[in-house]
């Protein structure tokens, strides 16, 4: 088989990595990604092509996608389903096959070409092919499927089958790396070859995304072995493999027992995952390698020359340009007509409880007055995807679209892809941030916009504290106290919120251009090289995968 690299591997990084993720934002084209581990997974990816590294991605051919969102006749939020066809994609004529529920389940591979968008090789699963029956089809239909079992059969086939794919296609791999624990079940396969857990965590590292318990995925131990997910081996050999004795099977709890190194994706996180898993007997060590983007393929090439320039008036009018361009999308999607000149506020990520949407409207007399001051006008645009079967999450959605429709400044767009994303990124004046504190391991779509001059305003939480000098280059919206209940910790901060807004935020952009402008620069400046994905791409071989 000829090589998959289109490009000569620098010895630095030899090393040969197989990066196993759930999820890959690669190109608006190819839609296998829901959010934000996905767009950082694309990001690893391009910066791994950019340092001609020796990794390759393995991940699943999604047939229908997360989801398409779209609007119904009330103009609500609108799930569809629309089955996707790639034609770019290469065929590598090989298939494995697994064992989910005792039945053999065939596990055909593509490729997409390392050339094809400037990334390193990936190699993406699919079950939806004439061999299977129709069940067995429908494993690799949707991303996050809602079902228990679906879940599990398409973990089972991202690690054993991809794992068996690397083996067959005579790919020599050296590091096993799981993004997140969807991959578990590669160890397993890999734990069947060697019958040595030393010799299995020479070859595993790990990185955990989720700084809390609840949101680290936990199956009936009993469920699992009967569907596969342990490759056969009995529930004996994994407690002793994993130290995991109780009937309820955390992934994460494996993960961190089975791996060499994990890392958690910020500083904070680093030692939220410290803490949060500091009593596992026998897990390995946890540091911290914080989230990077790739700044070739965010940052808007003329701002970027606006700045190396140092021509303010090209910088001012690059970015007005690029808010027309964004609000082109906002008038076809909504029939308002944003204007380029004012202030404007965007808030776009997955729509989920945690990362608080509504929390700028908390406090709702006050939010309606800000946003009718007509001396210091502001527009406001929300966009994000809601897991589809999360109720609460499409309400919060439906509420905040609902709302919008009294105010002419106010807009919720649907079709949150990599295409929006990069749009609002460009357009916005403020990237909005919201989440409870320590509850965003990352947060790493603010670093894309300040690669495009938006100003981050956030929470001090994930990333932000390692990029943010307050009132230079972002702002920071005070943490509470720990220990405060949720109804108190929203209380407070939209209070905080709303002051820092109306009275050094909004104030700044009218009254201050010049220093609106430097701040713009210094965001732009201090972002690259510690945020941006060569780094992170560059620290996970030294202190991960050369370890």
């Amino acid at each position: 088989m000829q090589p998959l690299h289109p490009y000569t591997i620098r010895p630095e990084y030899s090393t040969s990595v197989a990066y196993f993720s759930m999820e890959f934002a690669m190109h608006q084209a190819l839609k296998i990604y829901s959010g934000g581990l996905g767009f950082l997974a694309g990001s690893h990816m391009r910066s791994a092509f950019d340092l001609q590294q020796n990794m390759i991605g393995i991940g699943i051919l999604w047939s229908y996608g997360y989801y398409d969102q779209a609007r119904d006749e009330d103009r609500n939020l609108k799930v569809e389903f629309r089955r996707k066809r790639y034609y770019f994609l290469e065929d590598l004529n090989t298939t494995v096959t697994v064992t989910i529920n005792g039945k053999p389940v065939q596990v055909k591979a593509f490729l997409v070409p390392g050339k094809l968008f400037g990334t390193a090789p990936l190699i993406l699963l699919t079950t939806d092919i004439p061999e299977n029956d129709y069940l067995s089809r429908t494993i690799t239909h949707k991303l996050y499927d809602a079902n228990n079992e679906t879940r599990i059969a398409q973990e089972i086939v991202l690690g054993i089958g991809g794992a068996k794919v690397l083996e067959q296609i005579n790919h020599p791999v050296d590091i096993y790396h799981m993004n997140e624990g969807h991959a578990l079940p590669m160890v397993f396969e890999l734990y069947s070859r060697y019958r040595n857990l030393d010799e299995l965590k020479r070859r595993v590292v790990f990185t955990t995304h989720t700084p809390e318990r609840a949101g680290n995925e936990e199956h009936n131990i009993h469920l699992l072995h009967r569907m596969g997910f342990f490759n056969g081996l009995s529930l004996e050999e994994v407690r002793s493999i994993t130290g995991i004795q109780g009937e309820q099977f955390s992934l994460t709890v494996g993960a961190l027992t089975t791996a060499k190194i994990a890392n958690g994706v910020s500083k904070i996180h680093g030692e939220v995952a410290n803490q949060m898993w500091f009593n596992i007997e026998n897990r390995c060590e946890i540091i911290s390698i914080t989230n990077a983007q790739n700044k070739k393929y965010w940052t808007d090439k003329g701002l970027l020359r606006a700045v190396e320039e140092a021509k303010d008036f090209e910088l001012e009018a690059r970015k007005k340009h690029l808010k027309r361009l964004l609000f082109i999308e906002v008038a076809n999607q909504t029939g308002k007509m944003f204007d380029p000149e004012v202030l404007t506020i965007v808030w776009a990520r997955r729509f989920a409880e945690y990362k608080r949407p509504r929390l700028l409207e908390y406090d709702f007399a006050r939010f309606a007055k800000l946003i009718t001051d007509a001396n210091y006008p502001i527009q406001i645009i929300w966009a994000g995807k809601p897991y589809p079967f999360d109720s609460q999450a499409v309400n919060f959605f439906n509420e905040l679209n609902y709302m919008s429709r009294e105010y002419k400044n106010v807009a919720v767009l649907v079709g949150y892809e990599l295409n929006l994303s990069m749009m609002l990124k460009k357009g916005a004046d403020i990237w909005l941030n919201t989440p409870r504190m320590t509850r965003e391991a990352s947060g790493t779509s603010g670093m894309t916009a300040a690669m495009n001059g938006a100003i981050h305003l956030s929470m001090p939480d994930g990333w932000h504290p390692e990029f943010c000098r307050e009132g230079i280059n972002a702002f920071t919206i005070p943490a509470q106290q720990p220990g405060l209940s949720n109804e108190e910790q929203d209380h407070l901060d939209n209070a905080n919120l709303m002051e820092l807004l109306e009275n050094k935020v909004i104030p700044l952009y009218y009254d201050d251009p010049k220093q609106w402008v430097e701040m713009m620069k210094n965001a732009i400046h201090d972002i690259a090289p510690t945020f941006d994905s060569g780094r992170m791409a560059h620290e996970y071989y030294e202190k991960m995968y050369n370890k």
